[in-house]
């Protein structure tokens, strides 16, 4: 089974059930060997509506070799990650696909592990580190944003370079130099490898790429580490070297290897998609660009940066990046697996199944979102925010597993549009952004042509 060298790797996880424990469940197995998964590579939302249009919000499924129960809406974000009983494992439902390149990244914990870690990691998010990094965030963007004026180029391509820098910053502490776009194609290597249909590391394959990336990144923290631990950095890499668990111990080396390992690659991707997404929308929608511009002068900077003491008053920036979120979530699809039975929607699912909850589709249910297909940054306003559920946006994640990073992602992504927006008028080139490769995080297939024309200029 493709399951199987994770299985053997992790004692303590459950046995893999056979396919035929979930026959009482509606759905569909797919292809031989590999199921559905291009099916949802492909199109994902529209492989969803369709399913549900077939067989309603809970069915079962196969990608990535391995069967799964989907469970949609915000009732059942709720029971997944909120998860109040503790019956959803996060480290068995992502480990089949991160564990061969992101083995025990925070997100591959359960419970009282997962809890500790979280604890000793948040040292680095507390408020004067957070007042470091918008210094370090604001001296960065500045420097290449400024750069960017009256000049076609794809967004895409542009913010992932700044953001790798900037995660360069402000979780290394150094700036890599000549090892930057190595590091760069490592973490690419890696998050391709995590969907990639073979799960087995075979030459060629994206799988083996990825977990030679993962190799070199393990060398890379590790040789730094000891270093580390006699500064007094204030980047995240420095601080998680010098963090301690409950009992006063120092973290081990191969954790803060395994934790650096995967919060720099999803700081760097994640905020890249999420900001591509916004400039996209904010370059449809002229009229937002104008709010938020009118927003951000008020601030009263001539340079365009937010000192961190201001950032919370650039309210409907938050707005509209929470839309963007909505629209185009970073992780569209959450995994675990059942450690015991449980029901949900009228059927009995077994301990040992892999289920899956549906970030993308629950942001466009129209019950929850009127209109749904439309940018409209105001649903977020405490009037219209009262009474929604509070499981129908999930962009980060929910309950023990909330993003331990949210903050910070909202913080570079309130700084950035400051920077933006203080200095150009967002213009993207006729067509731009029409078609979108989902997984394994999403991005526009053309790379978003965009010109940034200089206010001067307008």
């Amino acid at each position: 089974m493709a399951y199987a060298h994770t299985l053997a790797g992790n004692p303590h996880w459950l046995p893999a059930n056979p396919p035929s424990v979930l026959n009482d469940i509606p759905g569909s197995r797919g292809l031989p060997f590999v199921g559905n998964t291009f099916a949802v590579l492909k199109d994902p939302l529209g492989f969803t509506g369709k399913m549900v249009a077939k067989y309603g919000p809970v069915y079962r499924n196969r990608t990535f070799g391995g069967d799964s129960v989907v469970l949609l809406g915000p009732e059942a974000n709720e029971l997944v990650l909120f998860d109040k009983e503790k019956n959803f494992s996060s480290e068995q439902g992502w480990g089949p696909i991160l564990n061969l390149v992101f083995p025990r990244g925070l997100m591959l914990m359960d419970f009282e592990k997962h809890r500790a870690d979280r604890k000793a990691l948040s040292v680095a998010f507390k408020p004067e580190p957070m007042r470091h990094y918008a210094a370090e965030l604001n001296a960065g963007i500045a420097a290449q944003v400024g750069n960017w004026g009256d000049r076609p180029q794809p967004f895409y391509r542009a913010i992932k370079a700044l953001s790798l820098d900037l995660a360069a910053t402000s979780f290394l502490g150094v700036p890599l130099g000549p090892e930057a776009s190595k590091i760069n194609q490592a973490f690419v290597d890696e998050v391709q490898a995590s969907v990639s249909p073979v799960r087995t590391p075979l030459p060629g394959t994206s799988m083996r790429k990825g977990v030679k990336a993962r190799e070199y990144l393990v060398d890379y923290f590790t040789r730094e580490i000891p270093r580390r631990r006699e500064g007094e950095g204030q980047d995240f890499f420095s601080q998680f070297c010098r963090a301690t668990d409950e009992s006063g111990a120092l973290l081990a080396d191969d954790a803060i290897v395994d934790h650096m390992n995967f919060l720099m690659m999803a700081a760097h991707d994640t905020i890249t998609s999420s900001a591509t997404s916004l400039v996209m929308l904010l370059g449809r929608h002229v009229e937002w660009q104008d709010r938020l511009r009118t927003e951000i002068q008020s601030l009263g900077s001539n340079d365009g940066g937010v000192p961190y003491e201001q950032l919370d008053r650039l309210v409907e920036t938050e707005w509209a990046f929470k839309e963007a979120l909505r629209l185009m979530p970073p992780v569209p699809s959450i995994p675990r697996r059942a450690l015991r039975d449980f029901s949900f929607g009228g059927y009995h699912i077994p301990a040992g199944t892999h289920v899956g909850v549906n970030t993308a589709y629950t942001h466009m249910m129209p019950e929850h979102w009127p209109d749904p297909a439309r940018f409209d940054p105001e649903r977020f306003s405490p009037e219209r925010s009262k009474g929604r559920h509070r499981f129908a946006w999930v962009p980060f994640g929910g309950g023990a597993h909330m993003c331990i990073g949210l903050h910070f992602a909202t913080m570079q992504i309130r700084i950035l549009m400051a920077h933006l927006l203080s200095r150009y008028r967002i213009e993207l080139e006729p067509g731009a952004g029409t078609d979108w490769q989902i997984f394994p995080i999403p991005q526009p297939k053309d790379g978003l042509p965009v010109r940034f024309v200089p206010l001067s200029a307008a």
